[in-house]
Formats: C-alpha cells, sequence, structure tokens
C-alpha cells in the first residue's frame, strides 16, 4: 500500500553511525544548524541548474524544510533524541513526489542530494578542525553524512517514481518508462531504476538483449508483434525497440513474429549495459542499410563482429592503410587495384598459387608475376606476422567499404 513507505537500502545505517559519536559533540554543532543548512542551501542552488532560481511557492517551502529537518534530524541522532526521527522517510518521499508532480526532474533532484551532502560535510570538516576533534570522529562523520544522504535520496527517489506511476495510470507504460531509464546514456541510477521496476511489476534480470526494430514499409506501419509479458518494447518512439531478458526463449523464431519489420539483435549485457547493446544493434542495421551485409528478417550482431570492429574508426582504418599500405602509393590505379585483390588473397589463402588463382580467375603463372611484384614492394614486411595482419585487416575493411574503383583489364602483364 503507498501510505506504508518503504524503507531505504542498508535503511538505519546512517543512524547508527551519528549515536555513535559522542553527544557532546551534537550539543556543541547545535547551534550552527541553521548556518550549515542555508551553506547546504547555497550549494545546491550554485551546483544544479534546476535549483537556481528563487525557491517560492510550495515546493519552495518544501524544499527549504526539508534541509533544516536533515540538518536537525542528524544532530538529534547524535544525542539519541526520537523527536525527529520517527517520519522523516515519509516526509522525503513526499519531497519526490512534490518534485515529480511540479514537473522537476529527478536527477536534478538525486544532484541536489549530493551536492548538499558535499556541502555539509565541508561544513563539518571545518567546524572538526576548529574544535580539534580526532580525524576517527570526523571519518565516522563524514560516512555517516552521505550514509544519510543516499538513504533520503532513495526515499525521495520512491516518491518521484510512486507519484509517476500513479500518473501514467498503466502498466504499459510505466514498462515503456522503465525501457528508457534502461536505455538511458549515460547510465540511470541504479536506485530509480529498481524502483521504476518494481512499478512496473518487472523483476530485473542478470542478463538483457536489445532488438533494434525498422519497419520495411514506413507507409504502413507494422502491427505489434507479439511477445511474452517481460519483453519490455517500445513502437512510438523515433527508434522503436524490445528488451528480452532471456533471449534463447525469445529470439528462436523472431522472424515469423516480426511480419513487416526489419531487426538487429544486439549482443547480451548486464541491464546496465542495456544502452550498448542497442548501440552494437544500430550498428549492425546500419550495415544492413548499406548493402554490406545481407538484409534478412533478423540480423545478430554476433555474426558480423570483425566486420563491425574492422569499420568502427574511418580514421584509423586510413592511418592504418597509410602505414602497411605505403608501398601502393607510387603505382598508378590500375596496379594499385591488382595488386590489393592480389595481396589480400594472397594473405587469406596463405600464398598458395592455385587457391589465388582459382579465388581470382585468372592463371598461376599471373599470380606468381604478381607476387613477384608483391615482394619487391613490401620486402621483408609480408614475412612479417604483425604486418601481415595489418594489411590483412586494412584491404578487407577498404573492400567492404568499396573504396576501391572497379577493376579494370590490362594488357601490361602475363
Amino acid at each position: 500500500m503507498e501510505h506504508l513507505v518503504p524503507q531505504p537500502r542498508n535503511a538505519g545505517q546512517a543512524r547508527r553511525l551519528w549515536c555513535s559519536l559522542p553527544p557532546e559533540i551534537a550539543r556543541r554543532f547545535r547551534p550552527h544548524a541553521d548556518p550549515v543548512a542555508r551553506r547546504i542551501l547555497e550549494e545546491i542552488q550554485r551546483a544544479v541548474p534546476e535549483y537556481a532560481k528563487p525557491l517560492e511557492g510550495e515546493f519552495g517551502k518544501v524544499i527549504v524544510l526539508a534541509i533544516e529537518r536533515a540538518v536537525v534530524s542528524c544532530i538529534d541522532a547524535v544525542e539519541e533524541r526520537e523527536s525527529t526521527q520517527d517520519d522523516w522517510p515519509k516526509m522525503f518521499v513526499e519531497v519526490g513526489k512534490r518534485v515529480y508532480h511540479d514537473g522537476g526532474s529527478l536527477n536534478s533532484l538525486q544532484a541536489a542530494y549530493r551536492a548538499g551532502g558535499r556541502a555539509a560535510w565541508r561544513y563539518v570538516a571545518q567546524f572538526g578542525q576548529v574544535h580539534r576533534l580526532p580525524a576517527a570522529i570526523l571519518c565516522v562523520g563524514a560516512e555517516a553524512i552521505f550514509a544519510y544522504v543516499d538513504e533520503i535520496s532513495s526515499c525521495s527517489v520512491q516518491g518521484y517514481t510512486l507519484a509517476q506511476a500513479r500518473a501514467t495510470g498503466t502498466l504499459e507504460r510505466r514498462r515503456r518508462r522503465l525501457l528508457e531509464l534502461l536505455l538511458a546514456t549515460p547510465a540511470s541510477a541504479p536506485a530509480t531504476v529498481a524502483t521504476t521496476a518494481k512499478a512496473a511489476k518487472w523483476e530485473i534480470p542478470e542478463w538483457v538483449t536489445v532488438v533494434v526494430l525498422e519497419p520495411r514499409d514506413e507507409q504502413h506501419p507494422p502491427a505489434a508483434p507479439q511477445l511474452p509479458d517481460d519483453v519490455l518494447l517500445d513502437l512510438e518512439g523515433s527508434e522503436p525497440c524490445l528488451l528480452t531478458p532471456d533471449p534463447d526463449r525469445d529470439l528462436p523464431g523472431l522472424e515469423g513474429r516480426l511480419p513487416g519489420w526489419r531487426a538487429a539483435v544486439g549482443p547480451r549485457v548486464r541491464p546496465a549495459e542495456a544502452a550498448t547493446s542497442r548501440r552494437w544493434a544500430r550498428s549492425t542495421l546500419d550495415l544492413v542499410r548499406s548493402g554490406l551485409v545481407e538484409d534478412r528478417a533478423v540480423t545478430r550482431t554476433a555474426d558480423h563482429l570483425s566486420t563491425l570492429w574492422l569499420l568502427l574508426d574511418r580514421f584509423l582504418l586510413d592511418r592504418l592503410s597509410d602505414k602497411v599500405l605505403a608501398p601502393f602509393a607510387s603505382l598508378t590505379v590500375k596496379q594499385q587495384i591488382r595488386l590489393a585483390e592480389t595481396l589480400l588473397s594472397w594473405l587469406e589463402h596463405n600464398g598458395s598459387t592455385p587457391d589465388i588463382a582459382q579465388a581470382l580467375g585468372i592463371h598461376p603463372q599471373t599470380v606468381r608475376y604478381r607476387v613477384g611484384q608483391l615482394t619487391g614492394l613490401f620486402g621483408d614486411r609480408l614475412a612479417d606476422p604483425l604486418q601481415r595482419l595489418e594489411m590483412q585487416m586494412a584491404l578487407r575493411a577498404h573492400q567492404l567499404l568499396g573504396t576501391r574503383p572497379p577493376e579494370e583489364s590490362s594488357d601490361d602483364e602475363p
């Protein structure tokens, strides 16, 4: 039930740390409650653009009150007072709800908590130096501050997500929001994902796989595929995709469930790296669009890893080509084409003249003539395993890209 406020992860850790400090410290620090609260508010407004404005109305009152109550709550905990300890989780849940209803960003709210924690620690550290507190006590104080920030931030995440879930109103929208969080770059906070997954009734798996989708006919959008309930799906965004926690179950036979769609399957990753899976699925789909990979209903990234790797960075490919294929620079375009093709075949067939002749459709004597030319150009480099590998990589990448002009016939060789 919503009125039962869930306890944050590691709930009570901050209080245990505060209670381990000498009560005398609280009595000496209590006059500093208002100054440190002001310092926290100033730092939040300085560090978080969304809060760099006058805090007016109900929202402003809630934020100011929350900061003041947080400071007093920590001081009370050192003296083991109970007056303000019972309801602070509920209060910070309400802060999260208020931020959502006022159109605030959850990322900004969490950034505000972090900024406030840093400001509080700087103030406490200065206080400790003035009063010559032992380093061990200051270390416990620092740990307590950041544990408390974690706890109240977690409560506000819960409040924000509860308000968001109630506003969206449907499980489908909650799951679409969860998919957005999982695919966000940079990665969303784990607490945010966990809370959203709970609201969406989706158990976070150990592994996930992202499948990027593209309609084959944009004039007639295909129907939504029939998939298990735990598959997260978004067909309405600018980049339709799905995320499956069980690719072994869902990917076999996927072609039959995707009529009208072109799909690219990304690598299996941890949930926190779902955006990486989508990125490589996109790259694989780019290979299909460019004609470098056969256009099938479903294309798997795992089947094209070497191609993706070779074409990952055109700048580095050009630099590698300049380095390892430099001997071709003095040749005519026709000679470059013939000898580049022969060199790649020679590397791929381990120098076997009959195999090269068959692959290129030329006479073995022509192969031997060209290999002689290559030996004259490259010399000992052809015997160096690393340089041979680099040559093969560069030649294969250019072959994939089609950056060489078509081969033309010539009569200047046997």
